[in-house]
């Protein structure tokens, strides 16, 4: 049976992993300046995560949410001290960013009994149903996805936002904190306010989706802290698991739940929790979001004066560096001459950097050597 042919994939087959490196079949080895779109949050292979889980499929690996799980409490618990989100929010665990975004507006439609979402240029939230709806893209967007109501806006225009919230169908308003696919633009601090305002007083909710720009990777734990705003409800996934399939919710106190209302059969396994616990446990006993604000100031000093490029965009370890230039064939040969894994975005001519957030000055390095003899 053949594969369904929808990957353009590179010539390269990881075997072994560690850290931030890889290494294929040929006992080459690669540096991972990409993450597998910023999964790799504590490294690859991590002793403390790779204990975790062989401990847990020891025991057990699975059963349904029917049953207790306190491995769930532990895991909310945990991730409420981390990001400070404790006491306002409640955990709703699932499998993938792409889900977790269905969830996020799903309930806010249950909340409000408004339908229609506004979403903003460029932005993307997932491949599912109600995902690709509001994802700017309309090349995956399939005709039955294509009936939901959505409106596409400019990012940062406030007035826009507040026209079409004034015609009072508006359920929510999902924005990316810092955007991954679409070239890490990033909302400005006045328009975050300035929407939060505005969907308070119309009983709209304000979803920010951290499915990327989550988990420590803004150098906060969540993005949008640095703009002080708190959402309604907080889709994440990525950075969850360090490669485990999980995702969650975070859905503000004033939104009551009922039985029913979510539901998923794999979300919240127990080796999902063992894999999200073992992740918040290293992000704070090896102080990693302070990793990161110290390895993005050292990145932005190393690359400010390499020829070509544009601007350095993004905050933490969820990099850009757009040149002046398309850098599909750059990627190529950091990839096949170099050993280095990075990602692109739409914005053709941007390099995209997720590397795990405890990457180091060395890695860093590597990364800046190859650019200039590539350069």
């Amino acid at each position: 049976m053949k594969l369904f042919d929808v990957y353009p994939l590179y010539n390269v087959t990881p075997v072994k992993a560690q850290g931030a490196y890889v290494w294929d079949n040929k006992g080459d080895k690669y540096l991972d300046l990409y993450g597998g779109h910023g999964v790799i949050s504590i490294g690859h292979t991590h002793p403390t995560y790779k204990a975790a889980l062989e401990n847990q499929l020891s025991n057990i690996g699975f059963y349904s949410n029917a049953i207790q799980n306190p491995l769930q409490q532990e895991l909310a618990d945990k991730l409420g001290e981390l990001s400070g989100c404790g006491e306002d929010y409640a955990l709703f665990l699932c499998s993938t960013g792409a889900e977790a975004n269905e969830n996020a507006i799903k309930v806010a439609s249950f909340y409000n009994q408004k339908s229609r979402v506004i979403a903003f240029k460029n932005g993307f939230h997932g491949r599912t149903s109600g995902a690709v709806s509001i994802t700017d893209n309309p090349k995956i967007i399939a005709p039955i996805n294509a009936h939901n109501p959505v409106t596409i806006l400019p990012l940062n225009d406030i007035e826009l936002v507040k026209a079409e919230i004034a015609k009072g169908d508006v359920s929510s308003v999902i924005v990316e904190p810092i955007q991954g696919v679409g070239g890490l633009d990033m909302p400005t601090t006045e328009f975050l306010q300035e929407v939060r305002k505005t969907t308070q007083e119309n009983n709209v909710c304000l979803i920010l989706d951290e499915v990327q720009s989550g988990y420590g990777r803004s150098g906060k734990f969540f993005a949008h802290q640095h703009h002080r705003v708190k959402a309604d409800i907080i889709p994440m996934a990525k950075g969850m698991g360090n490669g485990f399939p999980i995702g969650g919710v975070l859905i503000h106190k004033s939104i009551e739940p009922w039985y029913g209302m979510l539901g998923t059969t794999f979300g919240g396994s127990h080796l999902a929790c063992a894999a999200g616990i073992a992740v918040l446990d290293v992000i704070k006993e090896e102080s990693l979001m302070e990793n990161v604000v110290e390895i993005n100031a050292y990145f932005k000093e190393q690359v400010k004066d390499l020829p070509g490029v544009k601007q350095i965009k993004g905050e933490g370890l969820m990099l850009g560096l757009e040149f002046d230039f398309e850098v599909g064939d750059l990627r190529k040969k950091l990839i096949y001459d170099k050993k280095i894994f990075t990602g692109g975005a739409s914005n053709k001519n941007l390099l995209r950097i997720l590397p795990p957030l405890n990457s180091t000055k060395a890695d860093i390095d590597v990364f800046i050597k190859a650019l200039k003899e590539l350069l």
